[in-house]
């Protein structure tokens, strides 16, 4: 039986560069609301500090897990709002992609496809947690990001959170 017979397209991963997303998961994920209720009724735009870090390591099977740590501290001078720790992973199937440009598929490409459902997540916990509107994050530029730290910027470019 062939792929195509088992619904599954033929597509050879010996074909070129392909990459397949096999699952994506939480790995670790903390939400702190420690003023609430206080915090809810909080006026004014709150001050976020947020964080972003991209690890990446092949494994015996030939496949890649992808780990992105988002975090996310919001405050007002009123004090503390909430506070957001979370692990995103991904696992990744690469092929036909030169030696030279996997580490860049694996922190810059692979993070822009698990992004969306991560961000959906800490939207999701803000929201439950009493927050309206929820916390949505800014789209992150992976690429600055990766690039800053290879070019070994002490700091990051900043995130629009």
């Amino acid at each position: 039986m062939t792929d195509a017979a088992a619904g599954q397209p033929e597509t050879p991963m010996d074909a070129g560069p392909a990459m397949r997303v096999l699952t994506q998961f939480v790995r670790d994920f903390s939400f702190e609301n420690p003023r609430a209720p206080e915090s809810l009724r909080m006026d004014g735009r709150p001050e976020v500090d947020m964080g972003v870090e991209m690890n990446a390591k092949g494994r015996a099977d030939g496949l890649f897990e992808v780990d992105m740590k988002l975090s996310v501290k919001a405050s007002t001078e009123q004090g503390p709002m909430f506070a957001i720790e979370l692990i995103y992973g991904g696992l990744f199937q690469i092929s036909g992609i030169p030696e030279d440009q996997l580490e860049t598929v694996l922190l810059v490409e692979c993070p822009r496809y698990m992004f969306p459902f991560a961000r959906q997540i800490i939207a999701s916990a803000t929201a439950d947690g009493g927050f309206y509107p929820p916390f949505l994050l800014e789209p992150i530029d992976f690429a600055a990001i990766y690039q800053a730290r290879k070019d070994g910027a002490a700091e990051p470019p900043p995130l629009n959170a």
